[in-house]
């Protein structure tokens, strides 16, 4: 996967991260994920005053894709502070390794899109479980 793409969903994540719903942490953050066909999904944090409801940007982004029929992560990016990398949690891993393609998809850390970070699902979620048990 090129620079281009990386650079690509950076941007889609960005826009994303700018309708988060976050009027309890202000923590904004925004996931773009590239599916089968080359289509690209995004998704930002969505919170509620119960906790629980919350969601974050990657299940979003991928909840999104399911409901239109696409199934097949083949690349993921996450930009949430700008001073920071902000990595996906426990529960957006787990979601991710379900639809990933592979154990080596690219997972894109971004603070912008001139400082980034990527590495493999493998790497970010080491002995997960899923029905192909990818990782």
């Amino acid at each position: 996967m090129d620079e281009k793409v990386y650079i690509n969903l950076i941007d889609e994540a960005f826009k994303a991260r700018e309708k988060s719903y976050t009027p309890y942490s202000n923590f904004k953050v925004g996931a773009s994920i590239l599916f089968e066909n080359s289509k690209i999904f995004s998704g930002c944090n969505i919170e509620n005053a119960s906790y629980g409801a919350t969601n974050c940007a990657e299940r979003t982004a991928i909840f999104k894709a399911v409901s239109e029929g696409y199934k097949i992560i083949k690349a993921i990016c996450v930009i949430g502070s700008f001073e920071d990398f902000t990595y996906p949690c426990g529960i957006c891993r787990q979601v991710i390794i379900e639809f990933a393609e592979s154990e080596n998809i690219p997972i894109i850390i971004a603070q912008g899109r001139d400082k980034y970070v990527v590495h493999k699902l493998k790497d970010i979620i080491p002995f997960g479980f899923s029905k192909n048990n990818l990782v």
